[in-house]
């Protein structure tokens, strides 16, 4: 493919050269479309809010990205279980941020906090995957 991407023509049967540089623009603008329609509709209902986070969209994202950039199917595959295997020490960051939010903790530190738990619970996770099979 060289230096050219394919989109698709509207009619989704001609396809169509686009630079490069237009499609990572179409990739950043997109992928940051999803992030702040996110944190828009936490201001109205945090419910659907939360909704949409917890679809793995950024995962959809970069599976959509890495095959239009010509990514063999098995790689996505492997990237795709690889992040099934790490959403498990990611849920420590959800457990962490609302009781210390809750407790009254300052959202800064309770953010530091969550993370750094999170941090170790991946770090915690690696030899556990490796003893698996996987491999990360």
């Amino acid at each position: 493919m060289g230096i050219l991407a394919y989109t698709f023509h509207p009619k989704l049967t001609d396809a169509r050269p686009m630079s490069s540089a237009l499609l990572y623009i179409a990739k950043v603008a997109l992928s940051a479309t999803v992030i702040v329609a996110v944190s828009e509709v936490a201001k109205r209902s945090t419910s659907f809010a939360a909704l949409i986070a917890s679809l793995p969209l950024t995962s959809l994202l970069a599976f959509i990205w890495l095959h239009i950039d010509g990514t063999e199917p098995q790689k996505i595959a492997e990237l795709s279980v690889q992040v099934l295997w790490l959403v498990i020490p990611s849920l420590a960051f959800f457990i962490i941020l609302p009781l210390l939010l809750h407790r009254g903790t300052g959202f800064w530190i309770s953010l530091a906090v969550a993370a750094l738990v999170t941090a170790g619970c991946y770090l915690a996770m690696l030899p556990v995957i490796r003893r698996l099979g996987g491999s990360l």
